[in-house]
């Protein structure tokens, strides 16, 4: 089963993620900030973090440590707000995150979700560190 986590403040995509996840089989965390999110992830694990780029107001390499950290190998898909910066995209992808454009279907935000926890690439971070320091 996965299991998905939405850091995000908006209640409506939280309210429609879980109806559609409900129809899906398919269990959902929702954390309004970041901090919360993190402490979700420490807690229990997940298939895949869903997060509101709005949310992640860190410099580049801590936004990668941070989810290497606390969920390793879990893929990250950040949602934008339509008319973001193409800059922004690429920025975020080049750090190893999945990017979305809100809004988006719940059920495509699901498919994306199922192929993301299927293929799990390895993101820049803590753990790339660590690898590179013990060769």
């Amino acid at each position: 089963m996965n299991r998905v986590l939405l850091i995000d403040e908006d209640r409506t995509l939280a309210s429609a993620m879980s109806r559609a996840c409900l129809e899906s089989g398919t269990a959902i965390r929702m954390a309004e900030s970041l901090c919360e999110g993190v402490r979700y992830l420490l807690e229990a694990p997940v298939s895949v973090i869903l997060v509101d780029a709005e949310l992640l107001r860190l410099p580049g390499t801590t936004r990668a440590r941070l989810f290497d950290t606390a969920a390793p190998g879990v893929p990250v898909v950040v949602m934008l707000e339509p008319g973001a910066p193409v800059e922004e995209q690429v920025k975020l992808e080049l750090e190893g995150f999945r990017v979305v454009s809100k809004p988006i279907d719940p059920r495509d935000l699901l498919a994306k979700v199922e192929r993301a926890s299927k293929q799990v690439p390895a993101r820049p971070g803590a753990h790339a560190e660590i690898q590179a320091l013990c060769r």
